[in-house]
């Protein structure tokens, strides 16, 4: 939300509570609602202080950077799929408004200087297919991507899944974009964008899934992330923690029949 948007919002609010009685603001408050908050002395004299303060927690709260997670992955690898599928798509669920989520489709595939395959997958030429349609997705779906990527990393058939996650999610976007982004330049452009960054990667990648947080790698960090992805995102953002996060750790009574 931007900013205008939390004035209109404290606005409506006031005029809500003035027209019911609840909110008396002296008649000497003439400042328009872009100023009520501009000082404690504006505040209090159109009687705004409250939700002056809220708007000053909801500033801190949005100038915390969050939590960036950059997952290098093979479309096939089962356990990319099962980190997808159980860490990584529940944790952005649960926690979107203060982590980012990147997909890079490329994992251990290698490069060949031949036109006619220039890649070869650890698990085959299916895998080369779906990393490619993953890749396309991405490019062409924007925020909703992550879900139909997940959509086809949960399914029993991931390649097959591909064209009705994308209708589910993404009905505007037609199969046959993504079909000629397969098939033509785009599809290796993206593919050859996804190589650079993983080739790029610090420590050189060994394995996928391989997490990166905020553009850095350690091992302690990827098994933390492997076992309570969730737990870790809470932890690295410096920011006010979400209710959810200190939910997570309450211990709940103990109970009998």
């Amino acid at each position: 939300m931007k900013l205008s948007g939390l004035f209109l919002g404290l606005f409506l609010l006031c005029a809500d509570r003035r027209s019911s009685g609840m909110f008396h603001p002296k008649p000497s408050c003439r400042y328009p609602p872009s100023q009520w908050c501009r000082s404690l002395r504006i505040a209090i004299e159109c009687k705004v202080q409250k939700q002056c303060m809220e708007l000053t927690v909801v500033r801190s709260v949005r100038s915390v950077p969050p939590v960036s997670v950059t997952l290098y992955y093979d479309s096939l690898c089962p356990a990319s799929r099962v980190f997808i599928s159980q860490q990584l798509f529940p944790t952005w669920v649960m926690l979107q408004d203060i982590m980012t989520v990147t997909l890079v489709p490329y994992g251990n595939t290698k490069d060949l200087p031949t036109t006619n395959s220039p890649f070869v997958c650890q698990h085959g030429e299916p895998e080369c297919t779906t990393n490619m349609i993953e890749a396309c997705i991405i490019h062409l779906t924007g925020h909703v991507a992550f879900q139909i990527i997940h959509c086809m990393e949960s399914a029993a058939d991931v390649l097959h899944a591909a064209q009705p996650c994308v209708q589910l999610y993404a009905p505007a976007v037609s199969w046959s974009s993504v079909d000629s982004c397969l098939k033509g330049d785009l599809g290796h452009q993206l593919m050859r964008a996804n190589a650079a960054l993983t080739r790029a990667l610090t420590p050189t990648h060994t394995h996928v899934p391989w997490v990166t947080f905020s553009g850095e790698y350690t091992e302690e960090n990827e098994d933390r992330a492997m076992s309570s992805l969730f737990q870790l995102v809470c932890q690295l953002y410096q920011g006010v923690k979400p209710p959810v996060c200190t939910a997570a750790t309450v211990k709940l009574n103990r109970g009998f029949c």
